[in-house]
Formats: structure tokens, C-alpha cells, sequence
């Protein structure tokens, strides 16, 4: 059986990497793919990124399942395309990925449904945005409509930081198109998880949990990124928590999905807010899996991926469970010199050699590619190609003990002003500590 990924990170790298362990699996293309996928056994980089061409692709190749990693692909209807040409796919339609793509969307749709999130208001006005601060006062979170890459939302501590976000989006249009609807909310207190699960448009079967990491600094300091690490399964969401989580918030998605006509089928992420009262309160959703929880995740993964994802696509995700790894996994990633804003290409990465060829000889551990692409001195070394570049990945007994494990094998590899945080999984262990 011929698989198809489409997308070049590392979540496409983990997904990939999990679907080519499956016995039933041929070969998993993946498109555009990176350095990392490249010489992964059964896995081939396909340097194609337009839909037409990948529904032809995968036409010409007789794919059986494509699988879909990134927001921008689902944004542009990569879905509806796929079924129009009676392909088999996983992940929600364009229709249904305004969840995402839409924070207003979201907003509105949670309002509809009862589902718990911050209040809020939206603007295209920037005068009438900048009353509501100075009526509401800070701490705000102030955020763009559409997809920015991760740089549409400001976490604003003074009223002077909300202004002069709302300027910058709805002023100086410096998020484009992304950025000519703006939301304000109220600013939610509490830890922030991750919450993922697979739907087949009417069940539901939840991933393990896990907790990402945005700020690129230790301590959460410093700007927003798309994520400097995470790990699973989180101590803070307890099982009564997460049987409140999928009552309240992930099956009114599905069923409200349903009642206003829209069929959502494929991953689904919660990016959840635990409040003091222990209650979740939802942050934002993604409509795919997150990058980097999906790295952990899938190294805690011990069913075939790939029959998880054949029952999704028939309709059948209620015949299957899922089996876990009972050790924690931590992934550490390892950004380039300037991210997030301005991160710098074509550094040579030292170390991965011997660490790839240990991975293939052990279940304890991955390296997951990013950003990274083949260059340097004849084209045989790795080099940095993007903002976040490798995602160090590791298994342990515990959260500690992976942590250990992940930054040990972060010493064998280096490249020039490397940036990494050394906490990732710090309040999952230090929950463990207090208890």
C-alpha cells in the first residue's frame, strides 16, 4: 500500500515515520518532505506542493490514503479537491477548517454551541477597538481573523501593548489579509494543554494528552513561537477532566459541525486553558495535528497508525482503541539563529549522522526534521532551511527522565546561535514534585 503526506515539517515527519512502521505499508511519499524524511526507510520526498498536481500525483501513484499535515493546504480546500476526484483523504473540508482559519468563525460557532472560551469582541474598526480597551483594560489578548503563521496573536499586559497591537494589524496591515478582522478576549489564567483528537464526522477517538511550549525563551519569556517543545501525556488533565473535555467541548464540535451541515472529518486540536477551578476553557482550535505535540505523541504511539487512520476515512473510528506507551515522551526543538522573525538558512548542522543511524536501532528515541534541507560541501551535509529545525524526541520512565534522555542527545548536535529552551516539561515535573 502507497501512502501520501502532504506537508515538510516535523509533524510530517512523525506522521510519516508512524504510518511507514506498518507492515501493510509500501511506501509513505511525502510532499515537499525535508532532509529528515528523505532517508527515512520506505518514506520518499515528493517536491510538489500544488493541489492540482498532488491530486495527480497521487492518481499516477494509485495512493491509497493521503494524509494532511499543515493548516494552509486544508485553508485552500486540498480536501474537497481529493474528494472530488473520488480520493480517499483524511483531514476536514474547507468548509470545515474555518475553525482555524477563522477565529471569528470559531468564536461565533462556540457561542452557538455553548462551548466554554474567553468573551470577546471582534473589530474591522480601529477606533471602536481601541474604546473596548480602554473600556475592558488589560491584560487582553488581542488576535488576527486569519492564519498568520503563528504571529496573529498578542498577549497584551498594559493597555499600551493592546493598542499598539490593533495598529499594527488594523492600521499598518501588517498581517495582510490575515489581519483585516480583529478579537479581543479576555485574558484566561491558568495552564495551557493540548487536547487532540481523531473524528470520523461522528466519533471520536482521543490522542494522548500533551502540553506545548510557545515562548521561545525558559520561564515562558520572550515572543511567541509556533512551539519550542512539548511532551506527553500531561499531568493536568485528570480522567474525569478529560471525560468533561470531550462532553463539553469535542463532541458539541462534531454535533454542531453536523447540525449547521458541515461534515469534520480528521484531526481536531483543542488548545485548552486549565483554569484554578480546574476548568477548560478553550484557547483556539487547529484543525491538524499540532507541531510539536505530534512528535511525543507519536513516539508514545504503539497501534498501527495507519489502521487508525483507514477507520477514520471509512466512517468506523468507534471499532478501534488505541494503545499507549506508558512511558512519558519529550521533544526538544532546536531553532535557527533569528527565529522567530528572521531565522537564518544554510547553517551546516553537526552530530546527526551517528544519532540517525542509532534511531534506527532503538524505540527509544527520534529525531524529527524541520527546517533542514541537504547542502554544504557537495551537497551531503545537513543545513538549517527553515525557522524551527529538528525536534529532539525522547522516551524516559518519566517526564523528568525523558527530559534528561532529550537533552542528552541535544549535546551530540550543534549548528552556529542554535536556539533551544532547556525547561521544556518543567510544570509537568514540577506537578509530580510538589505531589
Amino acid at each position: 500500500m502507497k501512502l501520501l503526506v502532504i506537508g515538510g515539517g516535523g509533524r510530517e515527519h512523525a506522521l510519516a515515520w508512524k504510518l511507514s512502521l506498518s507492515p501493510r505499508v509500501h511506501k509513505v511519499f511525502v510532499a515537499p518532505g525535508n532532509a529528515g524524511t528523505a532517508l527515512e526507510r520506505k518514506l520518499e520526498n515528493a517536491p510538489i506542493t500544488l493541489i492540482p498536481e498532488l491530486v495527480e500525483f497521487a492518481k499516477k501513484e494509485h495512493i491509497a490514503i493521503t494524509i494532511v499535515g499543515p493548516e494552509i493546504p486544508l485553508a485552500a480546500g486540498i480536501v474537497d479537491a481529493f474528494q472530488a476526484a473520488d480520493l480517499k483523504i483524511f483531514g476536514p473540508t474547507q468548509q470545515a477548517a474555518q475553525l482555524e482559519t477563522s477565529k471569528i468563525f470559531a468564536k461565533e460557532f462556540m457561542q452557538r454551541h455553548h462551548i466554554p472560551t474567553a468573551a470577546y469582541a471582534s473589530f474591522t474598526d480601529p477606533v471602536l477597538a481601541h474604546q473596548y480597551i480602554d473600556q475592558k483594560s488589560a491584560p487582553l489578548v488581542v488576535k488576527a481573523d486569519g492564519l498568520a503563521a503563528g504571529k496573529g496573536v498578542v498577549v497584551a499586559q498594559t493597555n499600551e501593548q493592546a493598542h499598539s497591537a490593533v495598529n499594527a494589524i488594523l492600521v499598518e496591515k501588517n498581517l495582510g489579509n490575515a489581519g483585516s478582522e480583529i478579537v479581543i478576549e479576555e485574558f484566561l489564567q491558568g495552564i495551557e494543554v493540548s487536547f487532540i483528537v481523531m473524528t470520523d464526522g461522528q466519533h471520536i477517538l482521543p490522542l494522548a494528552t500533551s502540553q506545548d511550549h510557545k515562548r521561545l525563551y525558559d520561564g515562558e519569556s520572550g515572543p511567541n513561537t509556533g512551539g519550542m517543545g512539548a511532551y506527553s501525556p500531561t499531568p493536568f488533565i485528570s480522567p474525569s477532566l478529560h471525560a468533561k473535555i470531550i462532553r463539553d467541548i469535542i463532541h458539541p464540535v462534531i454535533t454542531g459541525m453536523k447540525q449547521e451541515g458541515i461534515s469534520y472529518s480528521g484531526f481536531l486540536y483543542a488548545g485548552l486553558m486549565i483554569t484554578a477551578e480546574n476548568q477548560a476553557k478553550v484557547l483556539e482550535f487547529n484543525c491538524r495535528l499540532g507541531d510539536p505535540e505530534t512528535q511525543p505523541i507519536m513516539l508514545r504511539l504503539k497501534s498501527d497508525l495507519l489502521t487508525l487512520v483507514e477507520h477514520a476515512v471509512n466512517g468506523t473510528l468507534d471499532k478501534v482503541d488505541v494503545e499507549w506507551d506508558r512511558r512519558a515522551a519529550l521533544g526538544v526543538v532546536m531553532a535557527a539563529h533569528g527565529y522567530p522573525e528572521n531565522p537564518r538558512k544554510n547553517d551546516v548542522i553537526h552530530g546527526l549522522s551517528n544519532l540517525i543511524v542509532e534511531q534506527n536501532n532503538t524505540d527509544s528515541f527520534h529525531i524529527f526534521h524541520s527546517g533542514t534541507a541537504m547542502g554544504g560541501d557537495g551537497g551531503k551535509e545537513f543545513i538549517t532551511a527553515g525557522g524551527r529545525v529538528l525536534c529532539i524526541t525522547a522516551l524516559g520512565e518519566s517526564i523528568k527522565n525523558a527530559q534528561q534522555n532529550a537533552y542528552k542527545l541535544i549535546e551530540s548536535i550543534s549548528f552556529n546561535n542554535y536556539q533551544a529552551r532547556r525547561d521544556i516539561g518543567y510544570q509537568g515535573i514540577n506537578f509530580y514534585r510538589k505531589k
